[in-house]
C-alpha cells in the first residue's frame, strides 16, 4: 500500500461521516473521498437481494472511478449484508462496519445490553450469530429503529428533529431486570452517532454508548501501514452523492465539521 494511501468511505448516507472523521484523524496524509448512496436511501426499505446487488454495483464504479488501495463499508446494513461477497470480487481490502456486540459486553457490569440499529440490521442472521458468538452470558435485546436514520439526515441538513419521536426510538433499549438495568447500548448504525447529544439527554438513565468510529479508524490505520509524518496532510477530501444533487447550503456548512474546507460537488453514479 503506497506510504499516503487512497481511502474510499461508503455508506447509504451520511452517517459514515461519524467514521470518515474518525479516519481523518487517523490518516490525515491520505487521500479520502466519501462515497453516500443517497438515491438508495434508506438501505433498510431494500430487499436483500435488490440491496446487495446494488451495493456491489456502486461499489464497483466508485472503485473504477478512484482506484483506493483501501474501502470501508461505513454501513452495518450493507457490511452485514455483502461485506464477504466484496471481498471476494474486489482485490483490494474492505474494512466493514458490524455491531460491537463483542466489545460491549465484555466491559457491561449488569450484564444487560442493548443493540440499537436499523430494522434490517437487527433482524439479519449475522448480527444474531454475533450474539451467540461473544454474548458471554449477557442478555442482549436487539432494538430495530426505523426512523433514527432519517432523523439523523434530517437534522445534518439543518432540519428541526422531535425529541419526542428520539425518546419513543430508544425507549425498548432501556431495559430492567431483576433489579438490574441496561448499562451499555451498541450503536449499530453509523447515523446514530450523529445524534449522540439527543441519545444521552433523553436516556431514562446513563447508559455508555458504543460508537463504532474509534474502533473502524484503528482497523484502517492498521491495515493501511505506517502512519504519517507529524505535520502531513493529503488533498481536500471528495464527496460524492448518487443521486448527482449538490450538498444544500445548511448540510455544505455543515460538512466543515467533518474536514470539508469548501461546499463539495456531487456526482452520479
Amino acid at each position: 500500500m503506497p506510504p499516503s494511501p487512497t481511502i474510499l468511505v461508503f455508506d447509504s448516507g451520511l452517517g459514515g461521516l461519524t467514521v470518515f472523521r474518525a479516519i481523518a484523524a487517523a490518516r490525515p496524509d491520505a487521500r479520502l473521498v466519501y462515497a453516500a448512496d443517497d438515491a438508495g436511501f434508506p438501505y433498510s426499505a431494500w430487499k436483500e437481494g435488490e440491496l446487495s446487488a446494488r451495493v456491489i454495483e456502486v461499489i464497483g464504479s466508485l472503485i473504477g472511478e478512484y482506484r483506493p488501495d483501501l474501502a470501508v463499508i461505513a454501513c452495518n446494513t450493507a457490511s452485514t449484508l455483502v461485506l464477504a461477497e466484496l471481498r471476494r470480487r474486489f482485490t483490494l481490502p474492505f474494512v466493514g462496519t458490524v455491531p460491537a456486540i463483542k466489545p460491549a459486553c465484555a466491559q457491561s457490569r449488569t450484564r444487560l445490553v442493548s443493540v440499537l440499529g436499523t430494522e434490517a440490521t437487527v433482524a439479519r442472521e449475522y448480527t444474531k450469530a454475533l450474539i451467540r458468538d461473544f454474548s458471554q452470558g449477557c442478555d442482549v435485546t436487539l432494538v430495530g429503529s426505523k426512523r433514527l436514520a432519517p432523523l439523523a439526515e434530517a437534522r445534518l441538513r439543518g432540519e428541526v428533529c422531535n425529541d419526542g419521536e428520539i425518546a419513543a426510538e430508544i425507549a425498548p433499549c432501556f431495559v430492567e431486570k431483576n433489579g438490574a438495568r441496561t448499562d451499555t447500548v451498541v450503536l449499530a448504525c453509523t447515523h446514530y452517532p450523529l445524534l449522540l447529544d439527543r441519545l444521552t439527554a433523553l436516556s431514562p438513565w446513563p447508559v455508555n454508548f458504543i460508537d463504532p468510529a474509534p474502533a473502524i479508524a484503528r482497523r484502517v490505520a492498521e491495515i493501511s501501514g505506517a502512519g504519517p509524518t507529524p505535520g502531513a496532510s493529503g488533498p481536500p477530501p471528495g464527496l460524492h452523492f448518487t443521486s448527482g444533487t449538490p450538498a444544500p447550503r445548511t448540510l455544505a456548512g455543515n460538512l466543515v465539521d467533518f474536514g470539508f474546507t469548501a461546499r463539495p460537488l456531487a456526482t452520479p453514479l
